[in-house]
Order: C-alpha cells, then sequence, then structure tokens
C-alpha cells in the first residue's frame, strides 16, 4: 500500500481530509474507517476524487480509477482521531489531533516529507526504469528540477499573512485624501444567501479603508422577507445611512436578472461585482480608487484566491498576468474582483440571461471590448468562498456554465471579427479551459527555415516528421547549411532536395551566429509566413503548424510558439517569462502531462513576452519590420529579443499548447559548458538585460510580481530571498553590465 494525505484542515466542529492511496493492482479498492480516541467507530463522509498524476506515477499509465479520497467527520476539540485505511488486507491507522495537525502543515515538516519521497524505494524503482530509457542526463536534469521543488512552496495562508497590508498600512489608506474621489457601486445578486455569509460579506465592505460606495442589493429569493428584515436589522446596528440599498424582487431572475436588477439601482461611477458569499479584503476600494487615479483606467481587475466554507482558511491563490486577450478567450481568468467605469456599462450593456452560468464571462469580454484602458492590480483584492456546488471547487456540478461559456467565446469572436472564423469550441485540459477550432480555407505558403551543421539523421526526423504527418500542406523547407564536415552531411542533401522539390538548401559559410544565419535564410524564403525551426524537432501532434496559422494569421499578432517537450515527455518550452533568473527564461521545465501547471497555464493558450524560435511562426512582413534577428546575439536570447521587437510594435506573441514537438534540445550546438561558451553566453545575457532593462525593471506583464523569478513553476515568491515586485539579480553578472 502506497498512500499520501495531502491536506488536513480542521474547522469549528469538524476535520477535512484530503490525499491518496494504492494498492498493488490498479484495481485494488481502499476501505476506509474513523475512530475516537475510544477506539469507538464514528461516522464520516468519503468522496473519491480523480488522480491520474497518481496512476501514472506508480502504474505507469493512467487507468480510469480514483485513487484521491476526501473525508470528513465531526470532532470535538482536544480529542484524538484515527483514519485507517485499509488496501490488499493491509492496514494503516495515522492519529490526528490539533497539535499534530498543526505540526504536519508546517513547512519545514512538509520539506522533510518530500525529502523521504525522494529517498523510498518506489523512487528508486522509477529512477532506475527512467534511467535505462531516457539516459543519464535526463535523469540528473530530473532529480535536480526535483530538489530544487523542495525549498519553494510557502503554505499560502503563511504567506498570506507575511504580505498582506498591516494594522499601520491599512490606517494610513484611511486618512488618504485622492484628487479624484469615484463612488463604487457594488453590486451583489442574492438568492438564499445564508445570513453568515451574507454579513461576512457586508462587513468586508463596510469596513473598508475607502468610504465612498453604496452597495446595492437585489434578492431573488423565493421568500424575501426574512432577507429583508435582515438588512434592515443590519442597516440598523451598523449604522450604516444610506450606503446599503435593498430590492426584493419576489422571484429568482436568474443570476444575470438579479444583477441586472442590482445594477438598476447604481448611482456610482464605477461598478463593482461581487458574489453573495465572498468576502472582499479591507483594501479593495481604496486600491481601486488608487490605480484609477494613477492610470484614469475604465475597467480593472485583481488577483484572488479562495475561502473555505467556515472562512477559516485562505487557499488556492491567483496570481493573474496584466490584461491577456488570447488567455481570456481561452479561460476566464479575471474573475474576481471586476471592477468597472459606469460608462462603459452603459456601453456594453447589462448581463444577458442568455448566458446564465458564465453571465459574468460575457459580460467580461462585452466590457473589455469597449475599455480605452484595462488594468490588472497584482494583488489578492477578494476571497471567493469555495463549496461543493459552487464552479471554485466542482466545476462538473455546472456542465451547462462551460456549455455558455463556449458560446460566448464565439460571440465575441464574431463581434471582434478579429479572427478566422469558428468551427467549433471543445473543452481543454480541464472543464472551463476552451480549445478554440477555426476554418482557414486557404493555406499561405509557410517557409520552414532549419539552420543545420551535420547531424543529418536529426534534420531528416524534423523534414520527415512534418512532410509525412502535417495537416497543413503548403510548405516549403530552407536548410541553411553551416560549415559541416561529414560527407554523409551533403549527400543527404542531394538525396533529399531530389526526393522533395519543395527542400532546397542554401549555403552560409561565415562563423556560427545563429541570428545572421536565419536572416540568410529569410532571404531564400517565397513564403508569406516564416517558420523557424532546430534541426532537433519532431512534430508531436499533426495539426501543429495549423493551430499555430490560425493566430498568425491575425493582424494584431507578430509571433505564434508551441509547446516543446523532452524525449522524456516532460516540458522544456511552454512560453517565456522576461526575468526568470535574471535574463529569461522557460516556464515549467521539466513538468510531465500528468502533473498540474500553475492554473493550468501550460496548457492554456495565451499571451507571453515571448516563445522560443526552435518552433516559431512569424509573418514576414513582421520579421522585416523590426529587421529579423539582433546580429550581437549570435547564441544566446536572440529568439527572445525577437520577441521583445516585436511586442515593441505592439504585435502580440502567442504561445499555442496544442501545437506539440519534441524537442531534442542542443544536440547540433552543445551545451554551454566551456569556459569560451559561459563568456560568451554572459556578455549575451549583459546585452539582453542592458537592451530590455525597463521590463526587467518593472516586471513581465505576461507574470506576476508575487510570484518567483527563481524557478519556473509559479511557486509564491520566496520572500527570504527576493521581494515583492524586485527583479532578480543573478551576482555572477554584475560584472557584466
Amino acid at each position: 500500500m502506497k498512500y499520501k494525505v495531502d491536506y488536513v484542515r480542521i474547522r469549528e466542529n469538524y476535520i477535512t481530509l484530503n490525499g491518496w492511496v494504492v494498492g498493488k493492482k490498479p484495481t485494488s479498492q481502499p476501505s476506509f474507517h474513523v475512530y475516537n480516541s475510544k477506539m469507538e467507530s464514528i461516522e464520516f463522509k468519503y468522496v473519491k476524487t480523480r488522480r491520474d498524476d497518481v496512476s501514472q506515477t506508480y502504474f505507469g499509465k493512467v487507468y480510469d480509477e480514483d485513487y484521491g479520497f476526501d473525508i470528513k467527520f465531526d470532532y470535538k476539540r482536544g480529542d484524538d482521531y484515527y483514519i485507517e485505511i485499509v488496501v490488499d488486507k493491509q492496514k494503516k491507522k495515522i492519529k490526528y489531533n490539533e497539535e499534530l495537525i498543526y505540526k504536519r502543515s508546517s513547512v519545514a515538516y512538509k520539506r522533510m516529507e518530500k525529502l523521504k519521497d525522494l529517498c523510498n524505494m518506489e523512487t528508486v524503482r522509477v529512477a532506475f526504469n527512467f534511467l535505462k530509457k531516457h539516459g543519464l542526463t535526463a535523469l540528473i536534469r530530473k532529480s535536480k528540477s526535483k530538489i530544487q521543488g523542495m525549498d519553494n512552496d510557502y503554505e499560502y495562508a503563511e504567506w498570506y499573512e507575511k504580505t498582506k497590508p498591516t494594522k499601520e498600512e491599512l490606517d494610513t489608506q484611511r486618512r488618504a485624501v485622492f484628487k479624484y474621489s469615484p463612488l463604487f457601486s457594488i453590486v451583489v445578486p442574492l438568492f438564499s444567501t445564508p445570513d453568515n455569509f451574507l454579513c461576512e460579506l457586508l462587513d468586508s465592505i463596510i469596513n473598508q479603508t475607502y468610504q465612498n460606495f453604496e452597495i446595492c442589493l437585489a434578492d431573488g429569493s423565493e421568500n424575501g422577507k426574512d432577507k429583508e428584515e435582515f438588512v434592515k436589522k443590519y442597516i440598523e446596528e451598523k449604522n450604516t445611512g444610506s450606503k446599503i440599498k435593498y430590492k426584493k424582487l419576489g422571484k429568482n431572475l436568474g443570476i444575470a436578472g438579479n444583477t441586472n436588477e442590482a445594477l438598476k439601482m447604481a448611482t456610482g461611477d464605477y461598478i463593482v461585482l461581487a458574489d453573495h458569499d465572498d468576502v472582499i479584503t479591507l483594501n479593495a476600494l481604496y486600491e481601486c480608487a488608487r490605480a484609477i487615479n494613477e492610470t484614469d483606467c475604465d475597467c480593472l481587475y485583481s488577483d484572488e484566491d479562495k475561502l473555505d466554507m467556515d472562512g477559516g482558511s485562505l487557499f488556492d491563490p491567483h496570481f493573474k498576468p496584466d490584461f491577456n486577450i488570447d488567455m481570456l478567450e481561452s479561460v476566464n481568468y479575471i474573475c474576481h474582483l471586476f471592477v468597472v467605469k459606469k460608462e462603459l456599462v452603459d456601453i456594453a450593456g447589462m448581463f444577458d440571461e442568455a448566458y446564465d452560468g458564465a453571465q459574468d464571462y460575457d459580460f467580461i469580454f462585452r466590457v473589455t471590448e469597449n475599455a480605452k484602458k484595462i488594468v490588472h492590480i497584482p494583488k489578492v483584492l477578494y476571497h471567493w468562498r469555495c463549496h461543493m456546488n459552487s464552479t471554485a471547487s466542482n466545476p462538473q456540478s455546472k456542465l451547462y456554465a462551460f456549455e455558455a461559456g463556449a458560446r460566448a467565446i464565439k460571440a465575441h469572436i464574431e463581434r471582434t471579427g478579429n479572427s478566422l472564423p469558428v468551427e467549433k469550441i471543445e473543452k481543454g485540459v480541464d472543464y472551463g479551459i476552451y480549445h478554440k477550432y477555426f476554418i482557414m480555407k486557404e493555406q499561405p505558403l509557410l517557409s520552414i527555415i532549419i539552420p543545420n551543421k551535420d547531424h543529418s539523421d536529426d534534420l531528416d526526423l524534423a523534414v520527415r516528421s512534418i512532410m509525412t504527418k502535417s495537416t497543413y500542406k503548403n510548405l516549403e523547407f530552407i536548410v541553411v547549411e553551416n560549415n559541416s564536415t561529414e560527407k554523409k552531411t551533403f549527400d543527404y542533401y542531394e538525396k533529399i532536395q531530389k526526393e522533395f522539390d519543395n527542400v532546397k538548401v542554401v549555403f552560409w559559410d561565415r562563423e556560427f551566429n545563429y541570428s545572421l544565419i536565419n536572416n540568410f535564410g529569410v532571404g531564400y524564403a517565397s513564403g508569406e509566413y516564416l517558420f523557424f525551426l532546430n534541426n532537433d524537432i519532431e512534430m508531436i501532434n499533426p495539426a501543429s503548424i495549423e493551430e499555430m496559422m490560425w493566430y498568425a494569421f491575425r493582424k494584431d499578432v507578430g509571433i505564434v510558439g508551441a509547446r516543446l517537450l523532452y524525449n522524456d515527455d516532460t516540458i522544456q518550452h511552454a512560453g517565456v517569462v522576461v526575468g526568470f533568473g535574471g535574463v529569461a527564461g522557460h516556464t515549467f521545465i521539466g513538468l510531465s502531462d500528468v502533473e498540474n501547471s500553475y492554473f493550468h497555464r501550460a496548457l492554456t493558450l495565451q499571451d507571453y513576452s515571448a516563445v522560443t524560435a526552435a518552433a516559431l511562426i512569424t509573418k514576414k512582413s513582421v520579421f522585416n519590420e523590426v529587421g529579423g534577428f539582433s546580429e550581437e546575439l549570435a547564441v544566446a536570447f536572440n529568439d527572445i529579443d525577437f520577441c521583445m521587437k516585436v511586442r515593441e510594435k505592439n504585435y502580440l506573441v502567442v504561445y499555442n499548447p496544442y501545437a506539440l514537438f519534441y524537442h531534442y534540445e542542443s544536440k547540433s550546438r552543445g551545451l554551454e559548458d566551456s569556459p569560451e561558451k559561459i563568456e560568451r553566453f554572459n556578455k549575451e545575457s549583459a546585452v539582453f538585460m542592458k537592451r530590455w532593462s525597463e521590463i526587467l525593471a518593472k516586471g513581465d506583464p505576461y507574470y506576476n510580481p508575487n510570484l518567483t523569478l527563481r524557478k519556473s513553476n509559479f511557486a509564491l515568491r520566496d520572500l527570504l530571498h527576493e521581494k515583492i515586485g524586485e527583479p532578480f539579480i543573478d551576482e555572477k553578472m554584475k560584472k557584466y553590465l
């Protein structure tokens, strides 16, 4: 038996546990028992959960079995309790009390558990099999990634306590005077709202450090009398005056209809959307007022986290990027807190009942389509209460919402007229994440430019994988030969050009310079679109090029990148964040497909500041507009620099995870492992850092200043080594700057 309890939460009168267990066989079924301190059996609630990562780790593939568990049972403070897990006639009994739960939730304890995981025999077996299949280099890379991951991961509740505004800061906010003090109308649709939840929401608003607001409550409960009395009593007790407006609707008009009734009551300059059972932070309206004064924005949103049912625990923080249109078309990442100028609502229109379940998604699309300036506040200003029937914790409970979301996306794309016609929209990696398919009636010529020095076998694999698999057929290959020495390489060139009339080899006789070689290759390209490709690439998804071209077609898109995997099926590239490691780096390196990335970002189509040119499509017109690759960056960061130049011209850089390739990285050029290569790498890093110093100082707009720059996994910022918002400084680079 193998098992792990990942999370334990203790509340006023119950305990919840989340974890997983496997037996000897994939089909082994566990049973559970809960005992009190007298070893008497007590009742508990048990829910099975899906854990494909566990299945993959222990059985080598994903089985249609539920290995996860959620267990909840009542408890009496101060008593001991025992969970018994039974599988394949093996038993394991685990003791729980407040002291043990507190100890096991500490960062130090969890790091020790991670270390134990790395040292057990199962890990050794898995590592040995991995070594046999993928070799020593891949094993070292994978092991290094796991060991580095041990020193990240604050518990969010602990991290939040260290970063939330202090009492002194809140007091300072209360005394602040703005040049412009907008009136915020907080609109809240009510429906059978528990009194304690509504009270928590109202308390969180009434106690704001910024006080120019009104609360508009539209109650669609079937029996609104009780809620009406509750609100009246609340107004009297809190002495709120006219700050709270309440309207009893007498019937439920749906989320959209109830919200519209609340909107009709609003007289403010800005509309703030809030759900009836959530909580906003005490500094929320102050931060919004400050952002409006500093930027004159007409639309803004913040980061958020989740709040458990009892309001005793914060978890699952969502630290978002600045406005990211392609991410928004893939998932409603904006959600809460969302604030809109009233004039903009008048233009965009109110909530549309046709999209009930995804009414906020549709509303956000229509608002942002008409917004002049959209601002993201990179602070948690909203606590989203998570319960079993909410899409925050159980997306499958509201499938209709996701179907409505797909319709909202399609309607948005049709309104903007910016993309190809939509063929269909399907579920992505999870419910609420969408995969769009487009209709492309014609296939413009795409010129694939591949630099090459020897390594003819790798080159042949790259060319043939596309020739034989790709659903996109209007292609030409331009192989840029760069000082090969092996006879078989030139024999291969003759052979491949005779076999395929759309392959031509051109010769670059000067020294290796990636930028100049590719610029040289473009001179021979006949296509309107260019596909820069390494020679150590192999196509996995036959529709990869089509997926990329759907977005390259758009006028607002300058570059499209792909998801690249190492040969062990872990991520080599899933977008680039400027600032990682002090310069720039790939996201989610080493993550496998069965592991969840941060809010599924590795598998979500979105905009980034940059992507790798190991597989990059751009328009020839855009390439010429920015002057191609910069020749002073011969080896390092030339592709990131190219992306930055394209972004500077106000084009988007799109990362498409559905365009999938293997990248057998550095097989041709080798690693940066000699003193000369390291020196060159550092000098070129310095060139990039000086050229793009502003974004390095301010932070990548497609990342978030609350997340670390020291690793690629989107972990919380390491407060011991990096202050929030500060750039990462690599000490060894200082002498080059």
